[in-house]
């Protein structure tokens, strides 16, 4: 079973910083446009070294790297004195209109190949470069921001001492209320440890930066023999279960043929049904069981899948969809989450046609990571996600 032990931590100075000016999304949903509001919000917003500018070309990541020892040489950033764990919360109102919240603990997992050792891949992945994040981590030699780990141990989220004081808390701008609690109580961080290391951990969010880890990993141990901190990576570590995890599905663009011709072609799976318009759309699919693919104009229509064209398929709307798509020659798919990003590619011609999907449930998610499968590329989209800049981990 996997390791998960505390770290000593690197954090903002949060005497000279508040927290929610110098914190900032994963990178990976981030575009330029946002990089660039939270560069003014704070200059020392840990987006900075999180995505280099791509604009600086291939010295931004050694400018990345100055720039994380600046801010620890100038007291931006202050090191912990003692390993902790980071307890992390996130409250929240759900896609439904409910009160939510997800709480978990930042540690540092061992690295192990997916499926050896009690790490459970969730999701094939898709092709990617890697060189980005490789690049980084050789350059800053350090966890900028965590995995996002599920631990299958029941009773862990009843371990995250939450009663007292919060060391940090703010509200980002989507109105999601963060949280966090640094535990180095010796009884405390043995219980978490223990409990996280009882069971297997699905990686749920990061397989690619999960990965990076490994690659850098092996060229620390090819050097020198001996990977010392590179053998864990920061992970954020939440238990298993429905009432800590809100899942949105990832959407599919195509491109090389029409939304129309593509209703059309998908026949032999999904049954047309009614026309709808995307704002509609999420409670449509879910009463009728569908998905739904966005036209040009910004109306959706609903299609069924056929009861006896899916046998051997996983019951994923994510499954069903690349069965389909895949006896279909000539086309284009990419991913895209959030409904309003997909009309407005397809208004926009960046696609033919958008085919906006229903969210895999938790219950899907264990019955997958008990049974050691994974998932299609892109199946879920955890949120709310953790804010990068919380707390950094050195690699020495």
């Amino acid at each position: 079973m996997p390791r998960f032990e505390p770290f000593t931590g690197i954090r903002y100075d949060l005497d000279r910083f508040r927290i929610g000016d110098v914190t900032s999304p994963p990178y990976d949903v981030i575009d330029a446009e946002d990089r660039a509001s939270l560069v003014t919000r704070s200059p020392r917003n840990a987006v900075v070294v999180d995505l280099p500018d791509e604009a600086d070309g291939p010295g931004r990541y050694a400018d990345a790297a100055r720039t994380f020892a600046a801010w620890q040489d100038s007291g931006v950033l202050v090191r912990d004195d003692r390993p902790s764990f980071t307890v992390y919360r996130m409250t929240y109102t759900d896609d439904l209109g409910r009160p939510a919240q997800t709480i978990g603990a930042i540690g540092a997992l061992d690295l192990t190949r997916p499926g050896d050792g009690g790490i459970l891949p969730h999701e094939l992945t898709t092709p990617k470069a890697k060189s980005d994040r490789l690049d980084l981590l050789r350059s800053t030699r350090a966890n900028l921001s965590p995995v996002w780990g599920l631990s299958l141990t029941a009773g862990l989220t009843g371990l995250l001492d939450i009663t007292r004081s919060p060391l940090a808390e703010w509200t980002d701008d989507d109105g999601v209320r963060h949280a966090t609690w640094r535990v180095d109580d010796e009884e405390q961080v043995l219980a978490i440890g223990r409990a996280v290391g009882a069971s297997p951990v699905v990686i749920a969010d990061g397989h690619h930066r999960y990965e990076t880890c490994l690659a850098y990993r092996d060229e620390r141990v090819a050097a020198t023999g001996d990977p010392g901190p590179t053998a864990a990576t920061m992970a954020y570590v939440v238990e298993l279960v429905e009432d800590q995890l809100s899942v949105r599905p990832i959407h599919r663009l195509v491109s090389g043929t029409g939304a129309d011709n593509l209703i059309a072609l998908l026949e032999p799976w999904f049954d047309p049904g009614d026309a709808t318009v995307p704002g509609d759309a999420a409670h449509r699919m879910a009463a009728a069981g569908s998905l739904a693919v966005v036209r040009p104009d910004g109306t959706a229509r609903l299609i069924r899948p056929r009861e006896d064209a899916f046998d051997g398929v996983a019951d994923l709307d994510s499954a069903r969809l690349a069965h389909a798509l895949g006896a279909l020659p000539d086309l284009s798919v990419h991913y895209q989450h959030g409904v309003e990003h997909v009309v407005r590619a397809v208004r926009e011609a960046r696609a033919d046609a958008g085919v906006l999907l229903r969210p895999a449930t938790v219950a899907q998610i264990a019955v997958n990571a008990h049974a050691g499968d994974r998932m299609p590329p892109k199946t879920t989209f955890f949120h709310p996600k953790p804010r990068t800049g919380a707390v950094f981990r050195s690699l020495g």
